[in-house]
């Protein structure tokens, strides 16, 4: 495979999606934005209009309590200016993981569906390198723009909220030196790797699906698991399968239908050990954590089965034809 060729087809399928893949976090990210100004505004209008009001005493009182935050407490802000600034991204996250969703399911049913795999298939370009591409492009490129959308609307946020208190006379603006951007971006690159093993079965299951199903492959993609999760169910209902219907939705049907959500892999392996301590939250931070995944059999069964089905859709891209 040749790497030149590797680069200038994830390229395109960049470019060819930087709606979903770029426009995307940045419109998400802006509507943020504009739901914390009208926040702002909206609390400002009704303390204005019932007579709450932040006044100069209040304002000292504050100040006062900003001075007087000791080593341990200005460690705890820290962390908390961290966690906003993480905030935005996360929500963002969300709504990329259904763009990814959906560009996998339609990656190469739309190719066979306008005929444009015609064209393609006359190039000396692969089928593998082809499905390489698309999924390079969704799952370990475009998660690049989510990362600089997130950290850019958690770093302007906590500068709106600065400027809205600086108009009540409180400056908190030598308590944001206390943040870590850097330290927070790091964290999210750092996690980029770990989300391309994770995403792999929903990735390798929807883009399966979309290389053979002649019509409607969204119906497919969540129709067959869900199906026969329902079978199984309904079977056990009856003791007649040797195992619980709720392991099979659990490690099948959810690890194959949403798996593209990133940090999934977080509940389980780092925030059930957070408690109620703030201090406890560095170790969210700490890339160990996450990466404490990679020692279960869960997620190496789930690139397994990833790579198979991807290799099930290269087959089925080579030799499908829906003419």
């Amino acid at each position: 495979m040749n790497a030149k060729t590797l680069y200038w087809l994830v390229k395109r399928e960049f470019w060819e999606h930087r709606g979903g893949f770029i426009w995307t976090p940045v419109i998400t990210g802006i509507v943020f934005l504009v739901l914390n100004l009208m926040g702002i505004v909206g609390g400002e209008v009704f303390g204005f209009r019932h007579g709450f009001h932040f006044g100069p005493l209040e304002s000292q009182d504050l100040v006062a309590k900003i001075h007087s935050l000791d080593a341990r407490e200005l460690q705890q802000v820290s962390t908390y200016l961290d966690l906003a600034m993480l905030f935005p991204s996360c929500l963002i996250a969300i709504v990329f993981a259904f763009v990814v969703f959906f560009y996998c399911l339609g990656a190469l049913y739309d190719d066979r569906r306008d005929r444009s795999f015609l064209f393609w298939k006359s190039l000396p370009i692969s089928d593998t390198a082809t499905v390489l591409s698309k999924v390079i492009a969704a799952v370990l490129i475009a998660p690049i723009a989510v990362v600089v959308c997130g950290m850019l609307t958690g770093i302007i946020m906590l500068l709106i909220f600065a400027i809205a208190l600086s108009f009540h006379g409180v400056s908190v603006w030598s308590l944001l030196v206390l943040a870590h951007p850097l330290h927070v971006v790091g964290f999210l690159v750092g996690c980029i790797p770990l989300y391309l093993l994770w995403a792999l079965p929903t990735v390798g299951w929807l883009m399966l699906c979309s290389s053979w199903a002649k019509s409607k492959p969204f119906l497919w993609a969540v129709v067959i698991p869900v199906a026969l999760g329902v079978i199984i169910s309904w079977f056990n209902l009856f003791g007649s399968v040797g195992f619980e219907s709720t392991w099979y939705w659990h490690e099948i049907a959810a690890r194959v239908l949403f798996s593209a959500v990133p940090g999934d892999w977080l509940p389980a392996h780092s925030l059930e050990h957070l408690g109620d301590n703030p201090e406890n939250f560095n170790r969210f931070f700490d890339l160990s954590s996450s990466y404490a995944v990679l020692t279960s059999v869960e997620i190496w069964a789930g690139v397994a089965a990833g790579i198979a089905m991807l290799v099930g859709a290269v087959w089925f891209r080579r030799w499908r034809d829906d003419s």
